[in-house]
């Protein structure tokens, strides 16, 4: 391999972990989830790809729900519910 084909690989890989290491959301998201727990505050928290939780005011454990994210931090998002399913 040359020495501009390594750069290409190494550079490759650097941006696909830096791709992996941000949020896995994006404000305007939308994505159906099952309520995992309550938080301290009271509201549901739910959890995504690579473990990323995502707080979900006015929902209960067990509840299905599809969300919107509304903010987004690098350890934790915000969402609004657009719908709640019936089981």
């Amino acid at each position: 391999m040359s020495g501009s084909d390594e750069t290409d690989t190494a550079e490759s890989h650097r941006e696909h972990n830096d791709a992996q290491s941000g949020p896995p959301v994006s404000v305007g998201d939308q994505r159906v989830v099952e309520i995992d727990e309550i938080g301290q505050q009271g509201d549901g928290l739910t959890r995504v790809e690579h473990g990323y939780v995502v707080i979900v005011p006015d929902t209960e454990v067990g509840e299905r729900v599809r969300i919107q994210i509304r903010h987004v931090r690098e350890t934790v998002g915000f969402a609004d519910v657009v719908e709640r399913y019936r089981y």
